[in-house]
């Protein structure tokens, strides 16, 4: 792996590199061919990072003009907090830099963004399957206890 890897905000010229890993992070919840995110989402994810308007961030690990990872992250309202709350929505890395700490430091600049947005607090969910990435999460934070319901309509 080359280094040192640099945790970066995203740039309109990554998409084709940033494409790649978005696609990777939906494969790994079932969201590849036939259940496949529709372009005009994936179009308007990227579309939301660079909109001052939009409360959703991206930040890119990249190392020698490649990319290995991407975190996508936004802040939002609470009815227990003044400050907003971060929701680090989408987190990956490459296979070949897992185990390498980049997922550790693409959390560890979210909590900096977080911070220095008066955020109190940065939470995420992942699949209770998501055993090798619950490792490195039992490292950096803590398991809140709560379950999670959803309707989808």
């Amino acid at each position: 792996m080359p280094s040192p890897i640099v945790i970066r905000p995203v740039a309109r010229q990554d998409f084709e590199q940033w494409l790649p890993l978005w696609d990777g992070y939906n494969a790994f919840y079932g969201r590849s061919g036939e259940t496949a995110l529709p372009g005009e989402i994936t179009q308007m994810t990227w579309s939301r990072f660079f909109d001052a308007y939009e409360p959703v961030h991206a930040l890119v690990a990249e190392s020698e003009g490649r990319l290995f990872g991407l975190v996508h992250y936004l802040f939002h309202r609470s009815t227990t907090a003044i400050a907003p709350n971060c929701y680090l929505q989408d987190l990956f890395t490459t296979q070949a830099s897992r185990g390498k700490g980049i997922g550790r430091a693409l959390i560890e600049s979210v909590y900096e963004r977080a911070r220095a947005a008066g955020s109190g607090r940065v939470y995420w969910l992942t699949h209770e399957t998501n055993h090798t990435a619950m490792k490195l999460y039992d490292k950096v934070a803590e398991h809140s206890g709560f379950v999670v319901y959803r309707k989808l309509f």
